[in-house]
């Protein structure tokens, strides 16, 4: 990395070292097209806008595309760490003030880097972000398969998103029984409603079935997004709505949503041993 670059994500993120740990919040979705990585960039970009220092990894494997919501063009990404190949550092892009994007691979080949956590300590030292993020958002792929489960694992908070789809709530509930068995507590966040009470009734069921069968999981409601056409011209055009249209519906129901996430992480955030990005991709190889 060159020190021009090293000087300017240093003044990026103020020159400021963390006092704390950072904390892993996977997204992820029990089948594709339920609006995950939308849902995803703009969390991460309220989040930094509430001045907190966010990290987004791009962990779809095989369908990365959070550079295209961005608008964000990335040379080298997450594979090329692994490879040793790049720093860190080097493959971070900035995409707003306290927002950076972690580019991840879209192909399969990090499959074959389970056993390089030798790469991951030699550059741990060295970055200058490498523990710099309060929040890193995991965009995960939909489904449950293994990569997506040990990215899942790896994390301290799963968010689960559905839409009213029949088969997407029956895919969520999939998705929430599997991951039961490693965390105790999942949140979730209906998009696409046709209307409030719509995705509160769905969550509540979801609850139900879950609190009969799993009986020591909890499940708690983040919120709800509505449909809205201009969330859709927003990802055509490669723009964030919650940065261009800031008092849209939707806008508004993720600063809730935001702050709902806060308050539920930071309530535990005393109780976890200390972690950086380094820490969360050894547990992540660990499980594949």
């Amino acid at each position: 990395m060159s020190e021009n670059q090293a000087t300017k994500l240093e003044e990026m993120l103020h020159g400021e070292k963390k006092l704390h740990s950072t904390k892993f919040i996977a997204i992820t979705s029990g089948k594709g097209g339920v609006g995950k990585s939308t849902i995803s960039a703009n969390l991460a970009y309220t989040l930094a806008k509430m001045g907190y220092r966010i990290g987004v990894f791009d962990a779809d494997i095989g369908l990365a595309n959070l550079d295209l919501i961005f608008g964000v063009r990335t040379k080298q990404n997450i594979l090329h760490v692994l490879k040793g190949e790049a720093s860190f550092d080097d493959i971070i892009c900035p995409i707003d003030k306290n927002l950076f994007l972690i580019p991840g691979d879209s192909g399969e080949e990090i499959l074959k880097f389970a056993d390089k956590f030798n790469i991951l300590d030699s550059f741990a030292n060295e970055s200058v972000v490498f523990e710099a993020f309060d929040y890193v958002i995991v965009d995960t792929g939909a489904g449950i398969g293994s990569t997506t489960q040990a990215f899942l694992n790896a994390s301290d908070h799963i968010v689960v998103i559905t839409t009213p789809d029949p088969s997407a709530i029956t895919d969520a509930y999939a998705t929430i029984k599997i991951n039961s068995k490693n965390k105790d507590e999942i949140l979730m966040i209906i998009n696409m409603a046709s209307r409030n009470q719509e995705a509160l009734n769905i969550f509540q069921k979801i609850q139900n079935v879950a609190s009969k069968n799993m009986p020591h999981l909890k499940l708690f409601y983040l919120g709800n997004f509505l449909v809205n056409n201009t969330v859709r011209g927003s990802t055509k055009y490669r723009e964030l709505i919650t940065k261009t249209e800031p008092y849209n519906a939707f806008s508004l129901n993720m600063e809730e949503v935001a702050k709902q996430l806060i308050a539920k992480v930071e309530r535990n955030m005393l109780d976890t041993p200390k972690a950086n990005f380094g820490s969360f991709l050894k547990r992540m190889l660990s499980y594949l």
